[in-house]
């Protein structure tokens, strides 16, 4: 699992000219999913997540984490993240998971980060043309691999 974490002041999901999920502070979260994951993969990054301190304590030091501040998350789906670019200019998506090995995935993922953080995350719509809107907040944005557990 491949994910892309932005710090926002706020963040929105539209689909159809309709908003389908918004958060005010907290963390916008692209996912990417490919065949080789799985519930380990889910917990790990879940909890990496909810506990990663890049928020801004009182004296603005990025010292606190979503538990810590009870800030949102809003997870979108996003098989990109795979785009393998080394050969050409067309990125091949080959390493990202079809529909239906990663929909059960991402909405474990879901189930798993509302878990850990005890309340509801906005989502986006798993294969919708979505239009992702943010204010991102610093910025701050970290990129995390669970292959690749730095």
């Amino acid at each position: 699992m491949k994910a892309v974490i932005q710090r926002v002041k706020r963040a929105s999901v539209t689909v159809d000219g309709e908003i389908v999920s918004k958060i005010g502070n907290g963390l916008l979260i692209l996912l990417g999913i490919e065949n080789a994951d799985g519930g380990e993969d889910i917990e790990w990054l879940s909890r990496k997540i909810v506990n990663l301190r890049i928020i801004n304590d009182a004296q603005g030091i990025m010292n606190e984490s979503l538990l810590d501040t009870g800030g949102d998350a809003i997870v979108v789906s996003q098989f990109t993240l795979h785009a393998a670019t080394k050969k050409g200019n067309r990125p091949s998506y080959i390493k990202a998971a079809k529909p239906e090995v990663a929909i059960p995935l991402y909405e474990n993922f879901i189930i798993q980060l509302e878990k850990d953080l005890n309340k509801n995350v906005g989502v986006g719509i798993f294969g919708a043309d979505m239009k992702v809107d943010l204010l991102n907040d610093g910025p701050v944005t970290i990129l995390m691999d669970t292959k690749n557990k730095e």
